[in-house]
């Protein structure tokens, strides 16, 4: 068994451990890792299982400690450490730690895949040629993948190339498919967005005449909400050009509870909302409508290849 701490990190060991591999996830759909405190039963799975994936970069901050303590008894991966440190980004206000959310470069993701491959295949030699082969499909996806949010974005017009989310979670996204990106807070959902911030992002869009920002699915609304009333006091109107997948994946049994259908439903209602060209449907036509319930969606994700 495998435990997984976030939905990126479980989905990335489903897809290599196949039917070989149960794999345990500890938390769910819309759930902000940043916040997230390890309860008892977490301790539980993760002493259960053979071994522990999480992604790292202190991204799961305050399970940390936890982790750390597990992996002195049994594996414990982090599955960027494969990450190269000179592609890591480190803004300004990171307080010197590297920004953990490289899974929205789909081709930094992809880097992690060999992480998970080995792991495995060092714990269940036998089966290790099934984990290689699995692994090397599912490179040739995410490369198809990373190829369509490169076209894709590419189709906004280039002064609308402006993106503009609940905190910074869209760093490697904006320079992986060329977007200038804007959080309201910074790379933990801890920190506060202050009124002189909001001000200036109202200054941008007004400025800029942005028609879109966009909300995200495990942080709350209110900042975003607060940018779209700035503008509108100054004749502006900007809307929710649609909520985006950033710290969870969509719900679970969903295509959107996938990484690809995450990064699929991120590259497509960018584009559309920013003014490009981009399928309403995504890449592999399983996205639900652009509009429609998550909760009436598990057929968006029946037949994924």
């Amino acid at each position: 068994m495998a435990v997984a701490t976030v939905g990126m990190v479980a989905d990335l060991v489903r897809e290599i451990g196949g039917d070989r591999v149960e794999v345990v996830q500890i938390m769910g759909s819309g759930v902000d890792p940043h916040l997230y405190k390890t309860t008892r039963d977490d301790v539980r799975e993760l002493m259960r299982g053979d071994l522990i994936f999480y992604s790292g970069l202190m991204l799961e901050g305050k399970m940390t400690d936890t982790l750390e303590k597990i992996g002195r008894t049994k594996p414990v991966y982090a599955v960027t450490e494969r990450i190269r440190p000179e592609y890591l980004l480190e803004p300004e206000d990171s307080a010197g730690h590297s920004d953990p959310h490289v899974w929205m470069d789909v081709s930094a993701w992809a880097q992690c895949i060999v992480v998970v491959a080995q792991a495995l295949s060092e714990y269940d030699p036998e089966h290790a040629e099934e984990y290689t082969q699995a692994a090397a499909r599912y490179a040739a996806e995410l490369e198809e993948l990373h190829r369509y949010g490169q076209e894709r974005i590419a189709s906004v017009p280039a002064e609308r190339r402006l993106l503009i989310t609940s905190h910074d979670a869209f760093n490697y996204f904006g320079r992986a498919y060329d977007l200038e990106v804007v959080g309201v807070q910074g790379l933990s959902t801890e920190s506060e967005a202050g009124l002189q911030q909001i001000n200036r992002l109202v200054d941008l869009i007004v400025d800029r005449e942005v028609q879109a920002v966009f909300v995200e699915s495990s942080v709350p609304r209110k900042n975003i909400e607060s940018l779209i009333d700035g503008a509108r006091s100054r004749g502006h109107e900007v809307v929710i050009g649609s909520e985006l997948y950033s710290d969870a994946m969509g719900p679970e049994g969903t295509y959107e509870g996938t990484y690809i259908g995450m990064l699929d439903h991120n590259i497509t209602r960018v584009a559309r909302a920013l003014g490009g060209q981009a399928p309403d449907r995504g890449l592999r036509g399983q996205l639900r409508p652009a509009g429609a319930s998550p909760e009436n969606s598990s057929a968006a994700g029946e037949g994924e290849g």
